[in-house]
């Protein structure tokens, strides 16, 4: 019998993963949380709506459009499991829910293509309504064709800062400005390794020129210091200060706040496979081999849910991951070479990202005490330095034991990040000390009811 390889995403690494087992003549399973394929950034709209590629995707709609037509290509020659969630992972086994139905796949091979998620720093106020994340407001623009808000603030660092906001004002929104806490010298620093992929450097330009051309305000340097608003009307507005010290406060009614983003990384712990702090991006990271292998046999990881390159390098991986996985089961296959030394080009280009548009770090020591930082869970920054200093937790989930950071519905996700920075910086300790989250399932909220159904 043929092996059974199971695929968790349809994005651009999960749609090249399936292509390259389809071609080799295998019948993948494909796993997907969302309706349609495509995954965060080549997001497909609801059936019905009729926005063009080129409005919806910009400069990445011959790439979307190139994604979705090999997808649908595939659906007959793969089992195709959409709105489906992998809320744990067991040796050779997933676990499955969908609407009210709990279900449990065997496998032979599992390569994990989960995506990236928002990377948070928060900010006072930011639990006000009205706040969101870069790719929360990404997705309320691609998925529902509407806008966060009606005078919109864009406010941290990245490629995706500049993306949505092109994104948002090509839709028609009013975008008051752009809050980069990068600076344009750390840009021109980075141009070496950015020049490593001179098409993506030149897509990010063009997002650039298309907010001069609305004449969208744009400010570097900025520091967060606060959103603004009350529980009864949310946000009202954002103040900052700027690279010259000057105070800058700007009326809004949303904020969509975001640096980077980082790998969607639980599956991957729920199925066991080691992690190794990474030095150059400040966080935990799943060890693979150069071509997607994890620590734990039959296991594969691609894509930005391994490592953030973008969604050119993540086709590439998945493709190389699957590939891996045909390898180790003997079969033969072409153009692993090739595929390592493009994904190299990008692993460059993205360190150059991080050089232009670092992790505002040092912001987590010098927010106020009444800062919330686990917003679903309302623990303020003051609470988390009390814990390290009156119980002596200097461990994240040791820290979580006596706080409850990250115990909520999004289990650290957003506040993961930020809460161990805050630890660190109370500890006097460095951050590689202070750990990283435990990964438990469910990933994510399940209905309390499930009919069982049965592998076949």
């Amino acid at each position: 019998m043929a092996p059974r390889v199971v695929i968790i995403g349809t994005g651009p690494a999960g749609v090249r993963a399936a292509q390259a087992l389809v071609e080799a003549g295998l019948r993948p399973t494909v796993i997907d949380e969302g309706r349609r394929d495509g995954g965060q950034i080549y997001r497909r709209q609801p059936e019905g709506f009729s926005r063009s590629y080129e409005t919806l995707y910009g400069t990445e709609a011959e790439r979307a459009a190139s994604l979705h037509q090999s997808f649908d290509a595939l659906k007959g020659k793969i089992d195709y499991l959409p709105e489906t969630l992998v809320w744990n992972i067991s040796p050779n086994t997933v676990h499955l829910a969908s609407g009210t139905h709990y279900q449990t796949l065997t496998f032979d091979s599992l390569i994990v293509c989960s995506g990236a998620t928002d990377r948070l720093m928060p900010v006072k106020g930011w639990h006000q309504a009205g706040t969101y994340s870069l790719g929360g407001a990404q997705v309320a623009l691609k998925s529902q064709g509407c806008a966060i808000g009606s005078r919109i603030v864009m406010m941290g660092s990245g490629p995706l800062l500049y993306l949505v906001t092109a994104q948002y004002v090509k839709a028609g929104a009013q975008v008051a400005a752009v809050l980069d806490t990068s600076t344009f010298m750390q840009r021109v620093a980075a141009l070496p390794r950015l020049l490593a992929i001179p098409a993506a450097l030149k897509k990010g330009i063009a997002l650039t020129r298309v907010l001069a051309k609305a004449r969208v305000p744009v400010h570097r340097g900025v520091q967060p210091l606060e959103i603004k608003g009350s529980p009864l009307d949310g946000v009202s507005g954002v103040l900052v200060a700027l690279a010259d010290g000057e105070l800058l406060e700007l009326a809004c009614d949303a904020v969509a706040l975001g640096y980077h983003l980082r790998p969607e990384t639980q599956l991957a712990d729920l199925a066991g496979c080691r992690f190794l702090f990474d030095d150059n991006t400040q966080q935990w990271l799943p060890q693979i081999d150069d071509d997607g292998r994890s620590s734990v046999k039959g296991v594969y990881l691609a894509g930005d849910g391994a490592r953030v390159r973008g969604a050119d390098a993540a086709e590439r991986s998945g493709r190389l991951a699957a590939l891996a996985a045909l390898r180790d089961r003997g079969m033969q296959v072409g153009g692993v070479e090739q595929l390592r030394a493009e994904l190299a080009r990008f692993t460059r280009f993205a360190a150059g990202l991080r050089e232009a548009f670092p992790w505002p770090a040092k912001f987590a020591a010098s927010l106020p005490d009444e800062t919330i930082v686990c917003r679903c869970e309302a623990i303020t920054a003051g609470e988390l330095r009390r814990v390290v200093h009156a119980t002596g937790a200097q461990e994240a989930n040791r820290a979580k034991a006596f706080s409850r950071v990250g115990m909520g519905r999004c289990q650290g996700r957003y506040c993961g990040h930020a809460g161990a920075e805050i630890i660190a910086a109370a500890a006097c300790v460095p951050l590689s000390s202070v750990g990283r989250l435990r990964g438990q399932a469910p990933v994510k909220p399940l209905p309390v009811a499930l009919t069982e159904e049965v592998d076949e």
